[in-house]
């Protein structure tokens, strides 16, 4: 067969299976490592006694992100910028809605879920993929005026404003800073004043020591962080297993299922201390595998959005690049926690820790970015998107 009839084979349309198989092996990762960090806990839990019942729940939500995925993909990108505003709307209407008693669902002080029988919703984790969208589309919108403070920056920060006030009434300061992160990068990313950020690297540290000084719990994660040993059954109790863990785990780890540390020692581990257990069963190695894969998926959400600046589609360009911001921001936070270079923020791991919310619209993100990559694709053959 010749070349030309070999090209005359080949299919019009692909889509990236690289970032296909990172997102899934992330995912599965995830869900044997929930399920081995569970399984104490959920034997022990007077309201499942099942040792499944965490493995059984990820299943069930990653099948749901699956799912949302493949409808998301559907969308074209130009009926997600459409969409970005309501969205975004809708994200702060359930963020509201979270902070009223009664129908905001309290767990350890915190009231940041909304019960919806079957599961919890946690609107400041679909906030996140909002706040990429509308801050993609406002970018966009104002790009002409991006040299102005009053008509581009300020408009931004005020709605940033409504939305971290929300968060921090939960209180989420995690997601408080997440948000923040996603929505000045792609300002950044958009083009926008650079001395206006060159003033943000000032104010930003200011605000944060403010709102650290103003609350005695956020003080105590903060000194708790800087010495966890100072007080290893108090403040520090969380982080110091976390630490013995990964002092556990060395190079390959003490082997599938073999973690101490879960057996009620070190607390949240299936969720926000999951990279802790992942470090003691499978070691530096695990660890390693783990962040270079969260690092190809972020390096890949980069270059599609590359591509699509190239291409003159700048919405879907400040999307992609978005995602990557969000993904790898958080995960880059949550990893910098569990090993004790930052305070504790109560941040899961994107696409491994245990969450419904998370894990679909982490699923979401995935098919977001595929559909972009596609209409990439077309575009560049000359087809219609």
């Amino acid at each position: 067969m010749t070349a030309t009839a070999k090209r005359s084979y080949a299919p019009l349309v692909e889509y990236d299976a690289i970032l296909s198989w990172v997102a899934l092996l992330l995912l599965s990762i995830g869900l044997v490592m929930v399920y081995s960090a569970s399984i104490a806990t959920a034997e022990a839990s007077k309201y499942t006694h099942q040792s499944t019942f965490y493995l059984l729940r990820q299943s069930i939500f990653i099948v749901i992100g699956f799912i949302a995925g493949v409808v998301a993909f559907q969308m074209p990108v130009r009926g997600w910028q459409k969409l970005s505003p309501w969205l975004f709307l809708v994200g702060v209407a359930l963020l509201l809605l979270v902070l009223i008693p009664g129908i905001g669902k309290v767990v350890y002080g915190s009231r940041r879920w909304l019960s919806l029988f079957v599961f919890n919703l946690q609107p400041s984790e679909l906030m996140k993929l909002f706040a990429v969208l509308y801050a993609a589309d406002y970018t966009v919108r104002k790009s002409n005026v991006g040299h102005l403070l009053t008509k581009a920056f300020l408009p931004m920060a005020a709605v940033m404003g409504v939305v971290g006030t929300l968060l921090l009434l939960e209180p989420d300061m995690g997601a408080f800073v997440v948000i923040f992160a996603i929505a000045f990068c792609i300002l950044w990313l958009g083009g926008f004043n650079l001395k206006v950020f060159a003033g943000l690297m000032i104010v930003l540290p200011l605000g944060f020591a403010a709102l650290v000084l103003s609350s005695e719990y956020r003080m105590k994660r903060v000194t708790g962080f800087m010495d966890p040993w100072s007080d290893p059954y108090g403040k520090g109790y969380q982080l110091s297993h976390a630490l013995i863990a990964f002092g556990r785990g060395e190079w390959t780890g003490v082997g599938l299922g073999g973690s101490v540390e879960k057996l009620f020692y070190l607390p949240e581990a299936h969720t926000d201390f999951l990279m802790a257990v992942i470090g003691e069963e499978l070691g530096f190695v695990g660890v390693l595998v783990v962040m270079s894969l969260i690092a190809w998926f972020v390096a890949r959400a980069y270059m599609i959005g590359r591509q699509a600046a190239f291409m003159e589609r700048p919405f879907a360009a400040l999307v992609a690049q978005g995602i990557a911001v969000w993904i790898g921001f958080q995960s880059m936070i949550n990893i910098g926690v569990n090993m004790g270079v930052l305070p504790t923020k109560g941040l899961t791991l994107p696409f491994l820790s245990f969450g419904g919310s998370g894990i679909v619209v982490n699923c979401v993100s995935v098919a977001i970015l595929l559909r972009i990559d596609y209409e990439n694709r077309r575009l560049s053959r000359g087809l219609p998107a």
